[in-house]
């Protein structure tokens, strides 16, 4: 089980990822460890010219959050460059097991600013050192992940706290990119708020012909115990996921 961890009276500075072992599902588990990812390692498409543009980027020239200057840094590596000795932080999260069983890492990094892609290893213990940075800068959370027809296909959620807002479509033919963005795929009413809900996971229902839940949650922040969740059938318009609301549905309408 790998998990977002946070330190006790620390917020959310520590930003690590844990994990624990356990013989079944229900448990108990056992934890292992925690710690940033890769501490050490640049992003393995990062090429020599990226890698020159990150070695002039400096925090001290970059102090006010926010302005054009600071986005264009932090799409470069600004924080990136911050993190690498220390390792990369680790926040909102999913794992992905491919169709050869390998599997990734993907989680907010940054200050929530660029998701990340990382490898495991065979074991799914710890991380190979090999990852990439996802639409750098571009505010991604909620991370859910599915592959239909060799395509792999990504819903996220914006960073805008405990309030819903509009999901984001990504696809690529290669886990490691390059990702491309596609229109909400929501739609009808409360489309620009994904129904009121944010993206968790995409479960691959065995025994259905492509049929995938989309899962999310909806946070109820006056509350936090009384935290629902919304489960929505994946369909699909000229090769694209879209998902519309419905007050129920059943399995049994899917072959």
């Amino acid at each position: 089980m790998w998990f977002h961890l946070e330190l006790k009276d620390k917020g959310y500075s520590a930003a690590r990822a844990g994990m624990a072992i356990s013989d079944t599902p229900q448990g108990p588990f056992k934890f292992i460890s925690s710690s940033r990812i890769n501490a050490g390692k640049l992003p393995y498409d990062m090429d020599g010219k990226k890698r020159a543009i990150l070695d002039t980027l400096n925090l001290d020239n970059y102090k006010k959050w926010w302005t054009p200057e600071w986005q264009d840094a932090i799409k470069k590596g600004l924080f990136l460059k911050r993190d690498i000795q220390s390792g990369q932080m680790s926040r909102d999260m999913t794992i992905f097991i491919d169709d050869d069983e390998k599997a990734y890492h993907i989680y907010s990094s940054e200050d929530n600013l660029t998701l990340q892609i990382a490898e495991l290893s065979d074991d799914y213990q710890r991380h190979t050192g090999k990852y990439i940075r996802m639409i750098p800068a571009g505010n991604n959370e909620a991370p859910a992940i599915f592959k239909k027809d060799g395509k792999y296909w990504m819903i996220t959620s914006g960073c805008t706290g405990w309030a819903p807002n509009e999901a984001r479509l990504f696809s690529a033919d290669n886990i490691f990119g390059p990702w491309t963005q596609h229109p909400n795929p929501c739609v009808g009413n409360d489309a620009e708020k994904t129904f009121g809900a944010q993206s968790t996971f995409i479960f691959k229902v065995e025994g259905k012909r492509d049929l995938y839940i989309f899962m999310a949650d909806v946070w109820r922040p006056k509350n936090p115990i009384d935290g629902r969740y919304m489960w929505l059938p994946i369909e699909f318009s000229n090769g694209k996921p879209i998902l519309q609301w419905r007050d129920s549905w059943s399995l049994s309408s899917y072959k």
